[in-house]
């Protein structure tokens, strides 16, 4: 099955090509250039192949939580590529994606919210899938709760924006670990093999809070 996957939800721009369970993938710095990234880097990867968009049969995409504006753009291009073909479609989770990125079987997902909150999770990989043992949630990073037990690897943005995340916890730090496209298709492909996707009018974000910017009064506190 040929699979396509797009994340845009952070700094990053990345895609990714599932063949049959062998993933290729590329990813650049994108700042404010996702939109004008994601297609050409998907396309560079099927021409690598010999493929067109026309040979797709799935899409997947990196659904949140992170950038509004990024999440919006990786669901409209899995919506638009989908909605051409009648093809399937799976969101994943950012908290997901960083798991699997960041190599350890216990993970502690921190993404950079802006307005002094995280978004957080704590994760654990059972089964061959990832189960959350705290649940993803946007807070002041000194109210996150400390996930049972010990192992933990924490990564994602927010330690970098919050060194003292979690301080009180022991634990290994990855601040340079992100969401990629690669871990997007790696989780979206079996489900999208076994049957898994909706149809593109289903595909959301998930964006974990509404609110998108501090007003005034708060920006002074």
């Amino acid at each position: 099955m040929l699979i396509a996957a797009i994340e845009t939800s952070g700094e990053w721009c990345s895609a990714a090509l599932w063949l049959d369970g062998e993933i290729v993938s590329l990813e650049r710095r994108a700042g404010q250039r996702h939109s004008e990234l994601a297609l050409p880097l998907l396309q560079r990867l099927l021409e690598q192949r010999r493929l067109k968009m026309e040979n797709l049969e799935a899409i997947a995409f990196g659904a949140g939580p992170g950038s509004f504006t990024g999440l919006r753009i990786a669901c409209g291009i899995a919506q638009g590529l989908a909605f051409a073909r009648g093809l399937p479609v799976a969101g994943v989770s950012s908290f997901e994606a960083l798991a699997e990125e960041a190599g350890a079987d216990r993970v502690v997902a921190c993404i950079d919210a802006r307005m002094r909150e995280v978004y957080y999770a704590a994760l654990e990989k059972r089964g061959g899938g990832w189960k959350e043992v705290v649940a993803g949630r946007c807070v002041p990073p000194g109210e996150a709760p400390e996930p049972p037990g010990e192992g933990w690897v924490a990564c994602g943005s927010g330690l970098a924006a919050y060194p003292d995340f979690l301080q009180n916890k022991p634990m290994r730090k990855l601040p340079q670990v992100h969401p990629t496209a690669w871990a997007v298709a790696r989780l979206a492909g079996p489900r999208l093999e076994a049957g898994e996707g909706v149809d593109a009018s289903r595909a959301a974000p998930v964006y974990v809070r509404d609110k998108v910017a501090l007003t005034m009064d708060e920006q002074l506190r």
